[in-house]
């Protein structure tokens, strides 16, 4: 990804909240979320620099970005050091079913296996049945990890999912 994808990725994730999780959460923190807002933090934190955090994009045959995930260092302590977190991957609404996730999700696996990670570690919410279907199809599977967080005072459960990597 570069600084001047950060406009469409952040069209992208928005749009892939509003759609992924409608019913979810509220509607209305779904329906508050802003494209300039996300990318305004997007470019704060890539001025910053990228330290451990990779971020990669999906483009269709004309150049448009169509998908994104970020990953790097695992961030909470409730595990030994050492694994890896896919901390997103979304795709916009109108490239679900495509492949495009899964074709960021075997780039994602193939860098942080690349990296020596012994697992790749995600967070995705129990109600989502799409994506937990989708990660499961690829080899994850819940480890216990589990954990609520509240939106506009809306209990939202998730659960963390695990895949073991090979040895590089």
């Amino acid at each position: 990804m570069a600084e001047s994808d950060i406009d469409a990725v952040a069209t992208v994730r928005v749009r892939g909240w509003q759609k992924a999780y409608r019913g979810l959460m509220p509607q209305t923190y779904l329906d508050g979320l802003s494209v300039e807002e996300d990318a305004e933090r997007r470019r704060e934190f890539f001025s910053r620099g990228l330290g451990d955090v990779v971020n990669l994009v999906a483009e269709d045959g004309t150049g448009e970005v169509v998908g994104w995930s970020c990953f790097g260092p695992y961030r909470d302590r409730d595990v030994p050091p050492g694994d890896a977190e896919l901390y997103a991957l979304y795709v916009h609404p109108s490239r679900l079913g495509t492949g495009v996730g899964r074709a960021l999700l075997d780039e994602t696996r193939r860098r942080v296996a690349e990296r020596g990670f012994p697992h790749l570690r995600l967070w995705v919410l129990e109600e989502n049945r799409r994506a937990r279907c989708f990660y499961e199809r690829a080899g994850f599977g819940a480890d216990g990890g589990a954990e609520t967080y509240k939106v506009e005072g809306a209990a939202v459960p998730e659960l963390r999912y695990a895949l073991r990597l090979p040895a590089s």
